[in-house]
């Protein structure tokens, strides 16, 4: 049990990852490259999501899953408070990748304090 519990959350640290990666190369894929604002976050948040899904898929720590759920709440909100709400491909691909990274990380922490689920 302990081995599928540790491959799920492998699982879970991976679709981060990727998660990561699609935010990073979203301004170029969604076409919004050319505006700063939510180019920036996209890449910073990118990095920072990345960074801890390395970490977790290396030695796994229950607080780097509660700061991706951060960065995905704060991927959510974002366009409002920073303002790009009108431009809709930045503020979609946001709140989407977000919703994603939010998912993700809940599951991952019910995995922790839910491992009878895995049997």
């Amino acid at each position: 049990m302990a081995i599928t519990l540790m491959e799920g959350r492998k699982k879970q640290d991976w679709a981060n990852l990727v998660l990561a990666v699609c935010l990073f190369v979203s301004p170029w894929v969604m076409g919004f490259a050319a505006e700063a604002m939510p180019s920036w976050n996209a890449w910073i948040v990118a990095v920072m999501l990345g960074a801890l899904a390395t970490a977790a898929l290396s030695v796994f720590s229950e607080w780097e899953e509660w700061a991706n759920l951060v960065l995905g709440l704060w991927l959510i909100a974002s366009p409002w408070l920073l303002g790009f709400v009108a431009s809709a491909n930045a503020m979609w691909t946001a709140v989407v990748l977000g919703v994603l990274v939010a998912a993700v990380s809940l599951w991952a922490v019910w995995d922790v304090h839910h491992p009878h689920a895995h049997a």
